[in-house]
């Protein structure tokens, strides 16, 4: 099938806006739990509302691709997107707010469903590896901008500089003393634009790959009585749970218990962590080709264990540090454990993956719990949960037995293919 490069940037744009709306909320919590007088519970019931609609709609959305097709569901999820961050931004209340978190967090599960497949039937099968990690680049690069923005928008509205235009009519548009609300009027302007451009772009038709469909009852329950199917799906579970959980509190972490500014040193902190996440992903994709991929996981697993333990309960400055850095050990646990998992089965990988991406579920569990503690004991303690999920990705790398292992190649063997 002849290439279609429009569609192919259209993708890596909705890479960039997924990723820009999901993972702004570590940067928003101090001052969205200091506006509405939010119980550390409540606060984590926020990423709560968002990450239960992955678990949710995940595997709906598959049935519905293949009933309506891709461009029908990008204009639905961009909608529901823009109709989640329009009405928070119209009418801030709390309970609004948890709505549109589901809403805009429905919409954002719609699209990753959608998103992988239409990559690889635009870009062509040849180039879907390399299309595939410069979109995960593209998204790190969002996460990175996303706070980055709030900061800038944020700043400049409390210093009251109106003559920026953007400033000017932001400041108009947010009730006072809540300008991170502004970060919902951008995401609405995304939104709608990404439904305008969609409507003017040429879709293909998108035959399905067998790991692509999302299978049948039957395959499902078969899939259920496979213990690693289980096991595999905790790990999607725990690696959310671990991302979210240190990116969504690590800026409150460093406001009660290092003093630093949540509008500027938390929102750098979490930027960085998404941008070492991303570096460390390149890093791991050149690591995969000379060692097994559960060794990979073990080293970079053992790491992130350390390095939160600087986090937690190191100095003022090792904590600030430690926070970002341990998103680059973070970066190659996702991929490898969906790369095991799907390889550890035979068949139904279509059905396989759609259980695995309900794992995303444990972005919101997670919080829950780590909200539940910290309002017990403090939020130190809470944040000791990631030591625990950190464990139980460290263990997949001990039981995980794969039928097909990752294609390794020896310093000797490209000492000689240099040579030869």
């Amino acid at each position: 099938m002849k290439r279609n490069y429009t569609l192919v940037v259209l993708i890596l744009v909705t890479f960039f806006v997924i990723s820009f709306l999901t993972n702004i909320l570590g940067a928003l919590n101090p001052n969205v739990s200091e506006s509405y007088a939010l119980t550390e519970t409540m606060a984590g019931f926020l990423p709560f509302a968002f990450f239960i609609a992955y678990g949710i709609m995940s595997v709906p959305s598959g049935f519905l691709l293949e009933k309506w097709g891709e461009k029908t569901m990008m204009i639905l999820a961009f909608f529901m997107s823009f109709a989640g961050a329009l009405i928070f931004a119209v009418d801030p209340k709390f309970n609004v707010f948890v709505f549109s978190l589901f809403t805009i967090g429905t919409g954002m599960a719609i699209l990753q469903v959608v998103i992988n497949p239409l990559l690889r039937v635009s870009g062509g099968e040849e180039h879907y590896a390399f299309n595939s990690v410069l979109a995960q680049l593209i998204f790190g690069l969002a996460s990175f901008v996303s706070p980055q923005v709030y900061s800038y928008l944020v700043t400049n509205i409390d210093k009251g500089e109106v003559d920026k235009p953007l400033i000017g009519l932001m400041s108009k548009l947010v009730p006072p003393s809540m300008s991170w609300v502004s970060m919902y009027w951008i995401f609405a302007i995304l939104s709608i634009l990404m439904i305008i451009i969609i409507l003017f772009v040429k879709f293909p038709e998108v035959e399905l790959q067998e790991d692509e469909k999302v299978g049948t009852k039957d395959s499902y329950k078969e899939l259920f009585k496979n213990k690693y199917v289980i096991l595999y799906f905790l790990g999607i579970f725990m690696y959310v749970g671990t991302e979210q959980g240190i990116s969504y509190w690590m800026s409150k972490f460093l406001y009660i218990y290092h003093g630093y500014d949540p509008d500027t040193t938390g929102a750098d902190a979490v930027s960085y962590f998404w941008g070492l996440m991303t570096v460390g992903g390149v890093l791991g994709l050149i690591l995969l080709k000379f060692m097994d991929s559960k060794k990979v996981l073990r080293i970079f697993t053992t790491l992130a264990i350390i390095t939160m333990g600087f986090a937690l309960f190191g100095s003022k400055e090792v904590s600030l540090w430690a926070f970002p850095v341990s998103g680059f050990f973070l970066s190659v646990m996702y991929p490898v454990i969906v790369s095991l998992g799907l390889n550890s089965v035979t068949k139904h990988h279509g059905s396989f993956a759609g259980i695995l991406m309900t794992g995303i579920a444990g972005g919101a569990v997670i919080q829950i719990l780590i909200g539940g503690i910290s309002d017990i004991t403090s939020l130190k303690t809470g944040m000791m949960i990631i030591f625990i999920t950190l464990g139980y990705i460290l263990s997949i790398s001990f039981w995980a037995k794969p039928v097909i292992n990752n294609k390794t190649i020896s310093f000797k063997e490209l000492f000689n293919k240099k040579n030869s």
